[in-house]
């Protein structure tokens, strides 16, 4: 059994401006959460403010302009409406003595006409549809051919990155992490299949992330900024022959930026962890559970002992255990089930309501006494 009491994901990690209580991250996860303009509903507050423990927290994939909207309801961080609903959202956290990223993600070829707020055909690197049908706002459909970005679309992307990280941190966030990952815009221009340009773009897949990488840093601090990566990651039809000349290139390329950390995920053809961090000097947060079975504690004891990490992202974990620090240093095993079936609908049932370990044994008190 795991000596959870000297778990090295409770111990503190401080480097930069991350100074943090334990080494558990909470992943970026989906939840669709959100008004039909992109306003994060009240109860994200909640939900954020209910997995405060957690060293840091990161949110879901939030769109950076309603150009870059992957699908309907999934949040916005463009308008004033969006940076004060964002605002109570870090307000509750910090409350509660939390720290908590904003995940800019802009879906490049992913999305639908039919789920986007301007209507429109999504644009990415290359006229590259997504397979099979996609999911809208009333069902499902064919993915659409998307159009190929223009050099002028490739500058405004890039502007629309800049402009809502700023907005993160006017809505209070303590940084932001940039979606590069999981089929994305950013990993779209990485990617064999989904980059098919021959300009320099096409020549040099990892420019396009290079150059909004630093944009960005230059524009809030690279202390306040990470980059999540997904080497290798065959979601939604994503093709990497060999990504690792790729990667290693790209991190050469970041290094001198000094970033707050890379979150990277592994990969059962390319292990990224281990090919990776020798070549990253800065804050690493691995996550072994993407594509596979939900992380388990040893997992993530593993990876911090393997000098794969500095620290580990949970998703599923904290999705269904809001207190997983807590369950950790209680020895508790993760046994609560996911509400798959609202997972992805849009109200506080099989989102808040998760019990907490002190719930648990309340309850299993009180059912004692009734007996």
């Amino acid at each position: 059994m795991t000596n959870t009491a000297a778990s090295p994901l409770l111990a503190p990690y401080s480097s930069g401006r991350l100074t943090l209580p334990n080494r558990l991250v909470m992943a970026p996860m989906t939840r669709f959460r959100a008004h039909e303009d992109g306003t994060p509903l009240p109860v994200v507050a909640d939900y954020y403010a209910q997995r405060a423990e957690a060293g840091l927290l990161v949110t879901e994939g939030i769109w950076p302009h309603r150009r870059g909207q992957s699908g309907w309801r999934i949040p916005g961080l463009e308008t004033e409406t969006h940076i004060a609903g964002w605002r109570v959202v870090t307000e509750a956290v910090h409350a509660r003595g939390g720290r908590i990223f904003a995940q800019l993600m802009h879906g490049g070829r992913q999305g639908h006409q039919r789920s986007r707020l301007l209507g429109d055909v999504p644009a990415g690197p290359s006229a590259v549809p997504v397979p099979g049908p996609v999911h809208v706002k009333d069902g499902k459909a064919e993915a659409p051919i998307p159009r190929e970005m223009t050099q002028d679309d490739i500058l405004t992307a890039i502007d629309d990155h800049v402009a809502a990280a700023r907005n993160a941190l006017w809505a209070g966030f303590d940084g932001v992490e940039i979606h590069g990952a999981n089929s994305y815009l950013i990993h779209q221009f990485l990617a064999d299949n989904t980059n098919l340009r021959t300009d320099a773009y096409g020549r040099d897949r990892t420019r396009f992330a290079v150059e909004l990488v630093t944009a960005v840093a230059e524009a809030i601090g690279a202390d306040r900024l990470g980059l999540r990566l997904s080497p290798g990651n065959p979601q939604f039809g994503m093709t990497e022959r060999s990504p690792a000349p790729v990667y290693r290139a790209l991190l050469n390329a970041l290094a001198p930026l000094d970033l707050a950390y890379l979150h990277l995920t592994d990969n059962d053809d390319y292990p990224a962890l281990a090919d990776l961090r020798p070549r990253w000097n800065g804050t690493l947060i691995a996550n072994v559970g993407e594509n596979h079975a939900p992380t388990t504690q040893r997992q993530g004891e593993q990876a911090l002992a393997q000098g794969h990490a500095d620290l580990v992202s949970f998703g599923r974990a904290f999705l269904t255990h809001p207190d997983l620090p807590a369950r950790i240093a209680a020895n508790d095993p993760f046994a609560t089930p996911m509400d798959t079936e609202r997972l992805y609908t849009h109200g506080a049932r099989g989102y808040t309501d998760y019990p907490t370990l002190e719930d648990q044994r309340a309850r299993q008190l009180t059912a004692a006494a009734t007996q």
